[in-house]
């Protein structure tokens, strides 16, 4: 089987971005396509929903919305086992990002000048749309991981599209998953419609004021092109990942963890990036074998992720492989070198950093605490990973005393009168001082309600 190996320095310019890109271009050529998803859904609404269902889930769906029925059947059915895996790994979840909320004020003002003051006002908001996708196997990982921190945020009103199984119902995992987290409107919509339908709204899913989650190709697609009608939240598509590892790394160990990524599609991405050529020649030779004993689909998808989207990549010294691992700016990062703490301080790009053997990416995945929704595709430059701050907003807040407003309305009538503004500068010099009353800005905050409260 072939699987791509780069020396970082001699990468030119195309090899380079290729790598970098993954399979992010796919996504361009999804556009068309969804577009015509989001218009049907558009107009037609719950009937749209059932005619994707029907064409590409293979369901045939009645009702939209989960009930109470269907949650109680979830919980009767699923195997103990599940339901206890599911109750410990969000219970962690739930902890993680408790303590988030705990860091989280309420509001703060400062004095920035004498009678100037400025601060913050936090607040959740009001409406989130939650989509959980599924392939041949649902992810109830996904719906706790997604669902807990708008839960502990304090979301107004929360809701889950997930696509259907092929008998027209949910995923009993899942639907215990939501219920565990607290959510009661869960809805059988999948792929870009499911996008759409939280962007306008139909007779059973809401419209929400955001959404999240990761997708397909066409869910990345939809979330772009629907972008100024809702906000659509983290940008994460296909999964990848990448291992920065020294001589210290066990190499079976590592072949595993190239694989757990990569795994979950033709369109995954996994690197492994090292400084050591023993490392890079153990796993190169032991990935074939370990990939051959995998059943398919997940053997298909893994020969083609080696040979399209990932592979290995060595580095003269620790700093080019920081400079490799900064310039992919992976979803999960998983760090194994000798001394971590030398190394962290310049990792600066990734959705998650998971440091050492005992913790390997499915652990970070299903349960430690971390959130597993991260951006992908090199967002990771610029975004964070799911968090309560996900769901949270910040409004600027300012006072001005009666001695702040003398010392800054002439200058800031000035600048009104150069950019063109007379009545900015007429509220300032016409006002009527004798209506000011002075307050004590930190009662401005004192009484705010905390998220999550």
């Amino acid at each position: 089987m072939a699987i791509n190996v780069w020396r970082w320095h001699e990468m030119d310019s195309a090899t380079r971005q290729a790598v970098l890109r993954r399979s992010e271009t796919e996504i361009d050529a999804a556009a068309e396509k969804a577009a015509a998803i989001i218009e049907a859904v558009k107009t037609r609404g719950d009937e749209a929903l059932r005619d994707f269902a029907r064409r590409f889930d293979k369901a045939e769906v009645n009702g939209i919305r989960a009930s109470e029925e269907d949650v109680a059947r979830a919980w009767k059915t699923l195997d103990p086992k599940v339901v206890s895996a599911i109750r410990t790994c969000a219970a962690n979840v739930f902890i993680h990002h408790r303590q988030q909320i705990e860091r989280v004020e309420a509001g703060w003002i400062g004095e920035i000048t004498p009678g100037l003051w400025g601060g913050e006002k936090i607040s959740a908001i009001d409406s989130a749309g939650i989509y959980v996708p599924r392939g041949k196997n649902a992810f109830p990982s996904m719906m706790y991981m997604q669902c807990i921190p708008a839960v502990v945020a304090g979301v107004g009103a929360l809701a889950v599209c997930t696509p259907p199984t092929p008998d027209g119902g949910i995923d009993a995992a899942s639907l215990v998953a939501a219920d565990i987290c607290g959510v009661k409107t869960v809805c059988r919509a999948g792929g870009a419609a499911a996008i759409a339908a939280f962007a306008f709204g139909t007779e059973s899913v809401p419209k929400t004021a955001q959404v999240n989650g990761p997708g397909s190709f066409h869910v990345a697609a939809a979330r772009r092109l629907l972008g100024g009608r809702i906000n659509p939240g983290l940008p994460a598509g296909p999964t990848d990942s990448l291992i920065l590892a020294d001589d210290s790394a066990h190499p079976a160990n590592t072949a595993h963890d190239l694989i757990n990524e990569a795994e979950h599609g033709p369109d995954s991405a996994a690197l492994l990036v090292t400084t050591s050529q023993k490392l890079a020649d153990a796993v190169l030779e032991l990935l074939p074998g370990f990939i051959a004993a995998l059943p398919d689909p997940q053997k298909s998808y893994l020969q083609t992720v080696f040979s399209k989207y990932g592979g290995v990549i060595l580095c003269r010294s620790p700093d080019e492989a920081v400079e490799a691992a900064n310039a992919y700016a992976p979803e999960h990062l998983l760090l194994k070198v000798a001394d971590p703490s030398a190394l962290l301080p310049s990792l600066r790009h990734a959705g998650e950093i998971l440091v050492g053997e005992a913790t390997p990416f499915a652990l970070g995945n299903f349960g430690i605490g971390v959130n597993a929704v991260l951006p992908t595709g090199g967002q990771a430059r610029t975004w964070s990973a799911t968090s309560v701050w996900s769901f949270l907003k910040r409004t600027s807040l300012a006072y001005a005393s009666s001695e702040g407003f003398a010392g800054l309305s002439g200058p800031v009538a000035a600048l009104a009168d150069y950019e063109g503004f007379p009545g900015h500068a007429a509220a300032l010099r016409q006002r009527d001082r004798s209506a000011f009353r002075d307050i004590d800005p930190e009662k401005l905050v004192s009484e705010l309600k905390k998220p999550g409260e």
